[in-house]
């Protein structure tokens, strides 16, 4: 019998930690994200901008992402 049981990533959001080591903003600073869990994004803290995590997949386009601060 063979199914995905144990094989979730166990990290914020549902990223691979290791994933997350990795992850930089896609503008040109590439600073590393951390992980907002609440508000279910990746937030660089250099440009503001929060990235949406959809169904555990990163969504590191600009236009995708939101400015975090008004």
């Amino acid at each position: 019998m063979t199914g995905t049981q144990g094989t979730s990533a166990g990290g914020p959001l549902g990223l691979d930690p290791d994933l997350l080591s990795i992850l930089a903003c896609p503008d040109t600073h590439h600073t590393p994200l951390t992980v907002d869990e609440a508000a279910g994004e990746l937030v660089c803290a250099t440009c503001d901008r929060g990235f949406p995590v959809r169904e555990g997949i990163p969504v590191l386009l600009l236009d995708e992402a939101r400015h975090r601060t008004s």
